[in-house]
């Protein structure tokens, strides 16, 4: 549904999540299921899922890569075996050394950062300004004067964003443009046609090899071979 390029950069990244769970004994991800059952426990509290869609961070990432750097990139994940300690987890707790991390990434893949990271800040920060407005009281009517109370907002992010939600608070943001998916480029079209050539030839060629086998076992069968026996017979005749 999302792409031939999208859905194996999903596989590809389930792969590092089942290795990330397998070292750790736990799943990414525990601090929003966390947030989650906390917010459930508070009357009137609205949960809100507040990152961009995947498939559109996904093909923009994918859009904004070259050829080989997406195959570098699909290499160094699918043969990811790098143990992980919970020690490690912890230091990456520690803000030099995350932002160490984060300007490695940088330095390697540029354009992805750009669009996993620095467009998720802008949008993660935009979707916290709009659920930190004020909230506006009913009115009794149209005469009484407009009363607005605060909103009360827990965010719960990724360390690696909170540098950029910092920077972008005070500016005037405007997601249009991180939310629309460039159209694919033509190594992306080739790549894609392949595939779907690669799919379907050996798809063809598996049903060619099991029809040519079954027709073989068939006319081996004793009841096959005296039918055919007797039509030929009375062709003969």
């Amino acid at each position: 549904q999302n792409g031939v390029m999208s859905g194996l950069m999903q596989m590809l990244l389930l792969k590092v999540s089942a290795h990330i769970t397998e070292q750790l004994g736990m799943a990414p991800g525990g601090e929003f299921r966390e947030a989650f059952k906390e917010a459930s426990k508070v009357p009137f509290c609205k949960f809100h899922l507040g990152d961009r869609p995947i498939p559109v961070t996904f093909k923009r990432a994918i859009a904004a890569l070259s050829f080989w750097q997406k195959v570098k990139l699909a290499w160094g994940l699918c043969f990811l075996s790098d143990p992980i300690s919970k020690d490690d987890v912890e230091k990456c707790k520690q803000k030099d050394l995350l932002e160490q991390m984060m300007a490695e990434m940088i330095g390697e893949f540029p354009d992805l950062h750009r669009t996993i990271v620095s467009e998720r800040d802008i949008y993660l920060t935009y979707m916290l300004k709009q659920a930190a407005k004020q909230i506006e009281l009913p009115r009794a009517s149209e005469t009484e004067p407009r009363k607005y109370i605060p909103a009360v907002v827990v965010g719960v992010v990724g360390m690696g964003h909170v540098p950029g939600i910092e920077k972008n608070w005070n500016s005037d943001l405007n997601i249009q443009e991180i939310m629309s998916v460039p159209p694919p480029s033509a190594s992306s079209k080739i790549f894609k046609f392949v595939i779907k050539a690669t799919v379907f030839g050996l798809m063809g060629y598996g049903c060619y090899r099991i029809g040519q086998r079954t027709v073989q076992f068939i006319l081996s069968m004793p009841a096959a071979q005296s039918y055919l026996q007797k039509l030929t017979e009375i062709r003969s005749q």
